[in-house]
């Protein structure tokens, strides 16, 4: 029996399974819808497209740098914290942070059709067997991959919060002395969450709201518009040291700057330092949470024989 796409489409509705999957269901029935979703159910593919709707906040954050200086970092999601801490989940998160390292895929969509190491399956394959084998919805939702210069990874609480540190590093042959450097430095940005390298970094809107702000906060204290531009340009350069991570007062010595410190380091190990990016994630940011109440929970379980 032969099929269209309107026919993939349909099945896909009636079943949440992505349309390659489907339309390889209609491929093996013949087109036969009815049989085409049994065949999804068994495959366990149905089932993980229903968990594939709830809420997954909680999770991992995994940074590594590789023996061949393939910086990754990446975050996968769980529903529950319980989940995060199985060695299986983690397992998944660490095998999936070695293939964007080998394989250098350019976004999620990507990455979701290379193989799973030493498999034939594909990682979206192995995404939705852990699904069924672990009882959660899990995503993966997003990375970053550096592959030039001198990468320091720094993953904080157990997962909670990840940084991809990335150095220029000319001149110096001490490789622990920078490894040390990346450390503080991605210690700092876990600690403040700087929103940018630079001052060269932040955008003129960014900059323009800010100054609107400040502008209409010194008119609020009533100062004089000559007085205002100075209390302005004051207050700019507390913005830059807040939000700035080079700008920023360096947590293990405060007195100096992130930038005097780096450069400071690299002048004793006598060459270059250049700090060009970094990248910070923090489990479950910008992320709808569950809001479960346990009450509630218990009272389905028991009402509902």
């Amino acid at each position: 029996m032969a099929f269209t796409a309107k026919d993939v489409q349909t099945l896909r509705e009636m079943t949440g399974v992505g349309m390659m999957d489907c339309k390889k269901a209609l491929q093996a029935t013949d087109g036969d819808m009815d049989a085409a979703v049994a065949f999804l159910r068994e495959k366990g593919l149905a089932a993980a497209a229903k968990k594939a709707s709830r809420i997954a906040a909680e999770g991992l954050v995994y940074a590594n740098v590789y023996d061949n200086g393939i910086g990754v970092i990446l975050e996968v999601n769980s529903e529950t914290d319980f989940v995060a801490k199985n060695e299986d989940f983690q397992k998944f998160t660490r095998d999936v942070a070695d293939v964007i390292a080998k394989e250098a895929p350019a976004d999620i969509d990507s990455l979701m059709e290379m193989k799973y190491a030493d498999s034939d399956l594909t990682v979206a394959d192995l995404q939705r067997e852990k699904v069924l084998v672990i009882g959660e919805n899990i995503k993966i939702r997003r990375f970053e991959r550096y592959s030039e210069g001198t990468s320091v990874a720094y993953v904080h609480m157990g997962g909670k919060i990840g940084v991809l540190v990335n150095m220029s590093v000319d001149g110096i042959n001490n490789p622990t002395a920078v490894t040390e450097l990346g450390k503080d430095i991605a210690m700092q940005i876990a600690a403040m969450n700087p929103r940018f390298l630079n001052r060269d970094q932040v955008d003129e809107e960014t900059l323009e709201a800010e100054r609107k702000i400040l502008i209409a906060q010194a008119a609020e204290e009533g100062k004089p518009a000559a007085v205002d531009e100075k209390i302005v340009a004051g207050r700019m350069n507390k913005f830059y040291q807040e939000n700035c991570l080079l700008d920023q007062a360096f947590v293990k010595e405060n007195k100096i700057s992130v930038q005097k410190h780096v450069d400071a380091v690299a002048k004793e190990l006598g060459g270059k330092i250049v700090v060009n990016s970094f990248v910070r994630f923090e489990k479950g940011e910008g992320l709808e949470k569950r809001n479960d109440n346990l009450a509630d929970e218990v009272a389905k379980m028991v009402g509902g024989k």
